[in-house]
């Protein structure tokens, strides 16, 4: 994939001076000879680079050790933009992109911009679970909470973040959140709580191109974070569970017992509440070009959700929390970001 994203960077139409650094996070497969093969193909502005990162410290996650790394290399290249995008190496951006992100930014006057790109989803268990991820997403964070200024609420998507170089300083750069597995969130809860400005937005013109294979990979990225997500808290587990089971899975079993049964007083509040669950999430199975009764999908997601949350918990109670390609990373906290006035970092 890697040629495929780079290129993609390297291509993109912005009128005014850019620099792409890719860093490899020491990589022992074919990665860095495929991304030198794409600089020399792509880059007619001679701006870009590949910068090998030094092994990662205690206490660093491998994403945000490797974001640090890259703005560190661009500075010692004499760099000092005015923001710093950054994209994960599994994203296929629109030539337009850069360009939509910083009049974003001067046009409505915001630090952080970031997009939610449009996931894979051509496989059996993609089309099941990934338009059901994006619609939990949007309830755990609500965009239009996460936008207005007066809401505490904050989040980001990781994989397309635009944002303020001097705000970035301000909060004590990445290394405020060093070991946070959330790192987007994090990354905009430490910018509002700064008093920076957030804008985040679903897009179809970037595309994440990683495929995943079977229900495995799926739910090893959700169960990576999804105990962190809760605070590492049983009591939010315990609610998390009970919230999930009374929205998902009892209308499902008052249908099924009202239709076996043949009892209306079940089956019919089943139904309904079956049928309101649908049309809210109809929209996104649409957005992923899927057929309308996919809606009806969203309480089996929504158990696999659940189940993929506990196991979550259980990974970390054995000491196998945020694992991720043969990577273990241990929070060095519970607590979100908290900003900070550092200008060390």
């Amino acid at each position: 994939m890697i040629a495929r994203t780079a290129s993609a960077l390297l291509a993109q139409r912005y009128p005014g001076p850019f620099a792409v650094t890719f860093v490899d996070d020491r990589s022992e497969d074919d990665t860095a000879a495929a991304l030198h093969a794409a600089i020399a193909r792509h880059d007619e502005r001679g701006t870009a680079v590949l910068h090998r990162a030094q092994p990662r410290p205690e206490g660093w996650t491998g994403k945000l050790w490797a974001i640090t790394e890259g703005i560190a290399a661009a500075k010692a290249a004499g760099a000092a933009p005015d923001y710093w995008w950054f994209s994960d190496a599994d994203v296929e951006h629109d030539r337009d992109t850069l360009a939509r992100l910083v009049a974003t930014a001067r046009t409505r006057n915001r630090d952080l911009v970031s997009l939610m790109v449009e996931l894979h989803c051509t496989t059996p268990w993609e089309r099941l679970l990934i338009p059901a991820f994006v619609y939990f997403f949007k309830m755990l964070y609500p965009f239009a909470w996460v936008n207005d200024d007066a809401s505490p609420v904050a989040g980001a998507a990781g994989g397309c973040i635009l944002i303020d170089a001097a705000r970035l300083e301000t909060i004590g750069g990445i290394a405020t959140i060093r070991g946070e597995l959330i790192d987007d969130c994090a990354l905009a809860t430490a910018v509002k709580r700064s008093g920076g400005k957030l804008f985040l937005d679903l897009t179809s013109r970037s595309l994440s191109v990683r495929p995943y294979d079977g229900l495995d990979p799926l739910w090893s990225m959700v169960a990576r974070t999804a105990y962190t997500q809760l605070g590492y808290s049983p009591l939010n587990l315990l609610g998390t569970i009970a919230g999930m089971t009374l929205l998902y899975l009892v209308p499902l079993a008052a249908v099924l017992d009202g239709i076996v049964k043949r009892r209306a007083s079940f089956g019919i509040p089943g139904a309904l509440a079956l049928g309101m669950m649908a049309f809210t999430f109809r929209p996104m199975v649409r957005r992923y070009r899927l057929p309308g009764w996919y809606a009806l999908t969203l309480p089996l997601a929504g158990i696999l959700y659940t189940l993929m949350t506990v196991d979550s918990a259980y990974r970390h109670a054995r000491g196998a929390g945020g694992s991720w390609k043969g990577r273990t990373f241990k929070p060095t906290s519970a607590a979100p970001a908290r900003p900070n006035t550092r200008s060390d970092a």
